[in-house]
């Protein structure tokens, strides 16, 4: 799955099949400007930051179990998420201070460093790191993923897969090679 924000018209938290397909809201109220997102991958869930609200959100997969972990001016102009064992780590855009913030109950904020145009957070860890199993999109014989001459997008499950074409092309009859 794909997971992203928006707040256009209407501001919202939204899923979808890694080929755009079965796009889903999963948050659609009580939201304003949700900027920076980051994922639990074991637990399935999502954590949002809502600039407007000066908050940061959680709610699962499906757009369930929703509560606020934290909501303060203390943790205005934040940009960045990022989640690693009990803590969320953020980065405040006033004062360019990495934050870390207990995930379960908002406690615990503590500026770790100061980096200069900090602007995103990301956390490399073996663990974070999910382990591959074969996939729709491996490359075939001929060198080709998923039997795409171009681009192969995972679709409803590693199982299932959608060919897509570069600028300029165009996909042939056969679901796969592009002209």
């Amino acid at each position: 799955k794909l997971f992203f924000t928006d707040y256009g018209n209407a501001a919202k938290v939204e899923r979808c099949d890694m080929d755009g397909m079965n796009r889903t809201w999963i948050v659609d109220s009580k939201i304003e400007q949700p900027t920076a997102l980051a994922l639990d991958l074991i637990n399935k869930y999502v954590y949002w930051v809502d600039i407007y609200l000066d908050s940061v959100e959680v709610v699962d997969y499906q757009g369930r179990r929703r509560h606020t972990v934290i909501k303060s001016r203390q943790i205005r102009h934040l940009c960045g998420l990022a989640v690693f064992e009990n803590y969320l780590y953020t980065v405040n855009s006033d004062n360019l201070s990495i934050l870390q913030i207990n995930r379960y109950n908002g406690t615990d904020v503590q500026a770790l460093a100061r980096l200069e145009n900090a602007k995103e957070i990301r956390v490399y860890q073996k663990r974070t790191q999910t382990a591959v199993r074969s996939h729709a999109c491996e490359v075939d014989p001929y060198g080709m993923p998923g039997g795409c001459s171009h681009i192969c997008l995972l679709s409803s499950n590693y199982k299932a897969r959608t060919c897509r074409c570069r600028t300029g092309f165009i996909l042939g009859s056969d679901g796969r090679l592009c002209k």
